[in-house]
C-alpha cells in the first residue's frame, strides 16, 4: 500500500511570505504536496519547495479530482488538482478561494482523517459536516496554515500551531527509550515479571534469599525498627552474609553500625517452578520486597553469596530518571520547559554581541571591550600573559577562532580566567553604582546557556528513538528528517 502524505495548504499575503519561507525550510518534519490560497505571490515559493524536495509525494491516485462542489460562493464546479505540484488558487474577493481551498478541500481530508480513527478516538472530536459537493477523489490527511491562523503565546512554533509537533510528542513519550548518559544504557523499572524471568534462567534447584534493604534504622532507630519488623511477622535479617534471628538481635540490644547495613530476609526459596503455587509464593515474596526496600530488591545465591539487585524505580548509574509522558516534551508546560528561561528559549544575561562588538580585532587589539581600562585591562593582560601557555592566537581575528578557542575565551580554565569570569565577579560588586552601570551596558536578550534555544529540559535528550533524541530531530533539515522517518525501523 502506497503512503498517503498529508497536504499543506498555506494561505499568506506578501508581508508574510518570506517569514513563512524561512520557518518552512526550518520548522516542518514531513514531506507533503501543496496548495497556496492567496491574491499575490511571490516567485520564490518555487525556488524553496524545489531546495527542499518537497514536492515528492506517493500517493496512488495522481491528482485530486473534486466534482459539483458548491460550499458557499462555488457554483457546482469540478476541479482536478495534480500532486506532486505547488498549485495555486488565485482570483477577485469572494471568488470561493477560501471556499474551495479549507472548506472544501481541507475539511474534507480532515474528515477522512477522523473517520479512519477508532470510535473511543472520535468521541472526543466530535462530528464533522461532510462538504457540499458531488465526490472528492485522491485526497489524503491535510494540515492547513492559514493567514489567520496567530497566536499571542510567544512560545509558539510553526510545528505547535499545525500540531504537528504534537504527534512528535506522543511519538516520543510512547515509544522513546530513556538512555543514561553515564553507561549509555537504557533506563527501565524492573517489575516482578523481571524478577521471576531472572530467577527461571537459574538452574533448577538453587537456593535463594529474597532480601529488602532496611531503611527505617535512621528514621525509628535500631530498636524501634525491629520491633516494627517483629510486629510485621519478619523472622530474619542478612548481616554480614550470616543469617540472625531478630529476637536474638532484640535481646542482646545491640547498637552495633553493622545492623545498619543489614538485609530484611522477606523468603527462603528454591528456585523450582514446576509447581504453580511456589511460583505464586515467589511473586508475592518479591513485591513483598519492593513494598519494604521502597523499590529496591535483592537476590542472593546461597551457593556462592552472590547477589542481583532490582529496583522498580526509574533510575540508573545512581540517576533518578524522569518517565516519559507527552508533557515531559511539552516547552509550553512548566514540566517540560527549560526551567532556566520558562520555555523561550532566551534569558536576560551578558550579550555576547555587546561585550565583543567588532569581531574583525583580536584580543591583542582590545575586541574585548570591558576589558579595558586601567583597573579592568588587567583580566586583558593576565590573558594576554597566559596565552602562549595555553596555546591561544591572541592576534587572530575573533571572528577566526575555532570553537574551542572561543569557548576558552569565555570560560577560560585552570591557568586563567576567562570572560564570563569576570563578569561574575562585576555580579559580585554590584553593590557599587559603578558596577551596576557596567553590568547595564552588556546586557541583552541571549541564548539561554541551559537549553542552547531548544526551550526543554536538559533531561528530554536521554529520551532516544533511533539513536535521536526530539531536539536532534526538530533541528533537522526537512530533507535529512524525511529520510530519518522513512528508514526508521520499530518492533512491533
Amino acid at each position: 500500500m502506497e503512503t498517503q502524505i498529508p497536504i499543506l495548504i498555506i494561505h499568506v499575503t506578501i508581508p508574510q511570505t518570506q517569514q513563512l519561507n524561512k520557518r518552512l525550510a526550518q520548522s516542518t518534519y514531513f514531506s507533503f504536496g501543496a496548495i497556496l490560497d492567496s491574491k499575490f505571490i511571490q516567485t520564490n515559493f518555487n525556488s524553496i519547495f524545489d531546495k527542499y524536495n518537497l514536492l515528492s509525494p506517493k500517493l496512488s491516485q495522481k491528482e485530486i479530482e473534486i466534482k459539483g462542489a458548491r460550499v458557499h460562493n462555488l457554483k457546482n464546479i469540478d476541479v482536478k488538482i495534480p500532486h506532486g505540484k505547488l498549485t495555486v488558487i488565485t482570483g477577485l474577493s469572494g471568488s470561493g478561494k477560501s471556499s474551495l481551498a479549507f472548506d472544501t478541500l481541507f475539511a474534507e481530508g480532515q474528515r477522512r482523517y477522523i473517520e479512519s480513527l477508532s470510535s473511543y478516538a472520535r468521541q472526543f472530536l466530535g462530528k464533522l459536516n461532510k462538504p457540499e459537493a458531488d465526490y472528492i477523489k485522491g485526497i489524503a490527511p491535510a494540515i492547513a496554515i492559514e493567514q489567520k491562523v496567530s497566536s499571542s503565546n510567544p512560545r509558539s512554533t510553526l510545528g505547535t500551531s499545525t500540531e504537528i509537533y504534537d504527534y512528535l510528542k506522543i511519538f516520543f513519550s510512547r515509544i522513546g527509550k530513556t538512555i543514561s548518559p553515564v553507561s549509555g544504557k537504557e533506563v527501565k523499572k524492573h517489575t516482578v515479571a523481571d524478577v521471576v524471568d531472572y530467577l527461571r534462567t537459574q538452574d533448577q534447584g538453587a537456593k535463594c534469599l529474597i532480601l529488602a534493604p532496611l531503611e527505617g534504622f535512621l528514621k525509628y532507630g535500631i530498636e524501634r525498627q525491629l520491633e516494627i519488623l517483629k510486629q510485621q511477622g519478619y523472622v530474619r535479617l542478612l548481616c554480614d552474609n550470616s543469617i540472625v534471628l531478630i529476637d536474638d538481635v532484640i535481646k542482646i540490644k545491640t547498637k552495633n553500625k553493622e545492623l545498619e547495613k543489614a538485609l530484611l530476609v522477606v523468603d527462603r526459596i528454591i528456585c523450582d517452578f514446576s509447581n504453580e503455587s511456589n511460583s505464586s509464593r515467589l511473586s508475592d515474596s518479591i513485591a513483598l520486597a519492593f513494598a519494604e526496600g521502597q523499590g529496591n530488591c535483592l537476590i542472593q545465591f546461597v551457593k556462592n553469596n552472590k547477589i542481583k539487585s532490582f529496583s522498580n524505580r526509574f533510575e540508573l548509574d545512581g540517576i533518578e530518571f524522569q518517565e516519559p509522558n507527552e508533557h515531559f516534551f511539552t516547552f509550553n508546560n512548566p514540566y517540560g520547559a527549560c526551567p532556566a528561561c520558562e520555555g523561550f528559549g532566551h534569558v536576560i544575561g551578558i550579550d555576547p554581541n555587546l561585550v565583543i562588538p567588532n569581531k574583525n580585532i583580536s584580543v591583542y587589539e582590545g575586541a574585548v571591550t570591558p576589558w579595558k581600562g586601567e583597573k579592568m585591562g588587567k583580566y586583558r593582560d593576565r590573558f594576554i600573559d597566559k596565552s602562549v601557555e595555553m596555546n591561544f592566537p591572541i592576534h587572530r581575528p575573533i571572528a577566526e577562532l575555532n570553537e574551542t578557542e572561543l569557548e576558552l575565551l569565555w570560560k577560560g580554565n585552570k591557568a586563567v580566567k576567562g570572560i564570563q569570569h569576570f563578569f561574575k565577579f562585576v555580579e559580585k560588586k554590584s553593590y557599587k553604582i559603578q558596577y551596576r552601570v557596567m553590568l547595564s551596558r552588556y546586557r541583552g536578550k541571549t541564548s539561554c546557556p541551559e537549553c542552547m534555544e531548544t526551550r526543554l529540559r536538559k533531561d528530554v535528550n536521554y529520551v532516544l528513538i533511533g539513536g535521536k533524541s526530539i531536539t536532534d530531530t526538530i533541528l533537522l533539515p526537512i530533507t535529512e528528517a524525511l529520510l530519518f522517518f522513512e528508514n526508521l525501523e520499530l518492533s512491533e
